[in-house]
């Protein structure tokens, strides 16, 4: 506890249920919002999302929105919840600041402990790192600069991983834009994003990413993935390693620029049964 791999079960994670933050946000160029969505849809798509988590048997902590913070709903950036704890991060969207308080309130009150913090100038965004064990993958992104990388991989290394980092083309916003870990040595990845070598000691599956296939999926534990109804590439690949993979419609959440993993926080995972 928390989360030692994001390829093991999820027992645990936070969400927030949107609100008219999300539903009402006015200037969605200073939110890096693409477009206004659908209210009664994203409360469907939403309510889709939380049911299949607790099905799974996770434990759902579901906020409300941070006022002034439309993309509050995305709770995955908000932190990187560790197995010693969580990290409290310094987002690098400036109109996101303030969320990591939000989500750092949260999770101390809910028993999670801060192992540490990213200080200015350094910004880490959480959907920028990636926990596999032993390794962590760290994205260089426009939202996680030099700095922030740099402190965050001296956590890390601290807990005895190893820390490998690769730049983030666009237009994937985050390293989980691009990659997602779908087993505890598995790894779905967009095909000629990562240099040669980064995955060296897991199973890669790669697939070719476009405007509607990408690496972006949730993995659940135990063989069974949460995947964007419209990622056909990701699920037909997917389910040719005999793969489980819940089919959901989120596409109103990528009117902000947000995928499946970007909805959730997992704040603990436990070894695969």
């Amino acid at each position: 506890m928390p989360v030692r791999s994001e390829g093991d079960r999820l027992v645990r994670a936070v969400i927030c249920t949107p609100g008219d933050e999300y539903l009402g946000v006015t200037d969605t160029a200073a939110h890096h919002i693409g477009t206004v969505a659908d209210r009664d849809e994203t409360l469907r798509q939403y309510g889709a999302l939380k049911a299949a988590l607790e099905t799974f048997g996770c434990e759902v902590i579901d906020l409300h929105e941070l006022s002034g913070h439309p993309n509050s709903v995305f709770t995955r950036d908000t932190a990187v919840c560790s197995h010693s704890g969580f990290v409290q991060v310094r987002m690098g969207l400036a109109t996101r600041r303030g969320e990591e308080e939000w989500m750092a309130a949260c999770l101390a009150s809910h028993g999670v402990r801060c192992s540490g913090g990213i200080a200015a100038p350094g910004t880490v965004e959480g959907g920028d790192v990636i926990l596999a064990g032993d390794v962590a993958f760290i994205g260089r992104s426009g939202r996680t600069n030099e700095e922030g990388i740099r402190q965050m991989a001296e956590i890390l290394r601290g807990e005895g991983r190893e820390v490998r980092v690769a730049a983030v083309p666009a237009p994937f916003l985050h390293i989980g834009g691009a990659m997602s870990l779908v087993a505890p040595r598995r790894v779905l990845a967009c095909r000629g994003v990562f240099p040669e070598g980064f995955f060296r000691g897991f199973d890669t599956l790669e697939i070719e990413c476009g405007h509607y296939t990408s690496g972006n999926v949730i993995c659940l534990g135990d063989g069974e993935i949460i995947a964007d109804a419209v990622n056909s590439g990701a699920i037909a690949a997917l389910e040719s390693y005999k793969l489980t993979v819940h089919h959901l419609d989120l596409g109103e959440f990528s009117k902000g620029l947000g995928g499946p993993t970007c909805l959730i926080l997992p704040a603990e995972r436990v070894p695969s049964r």
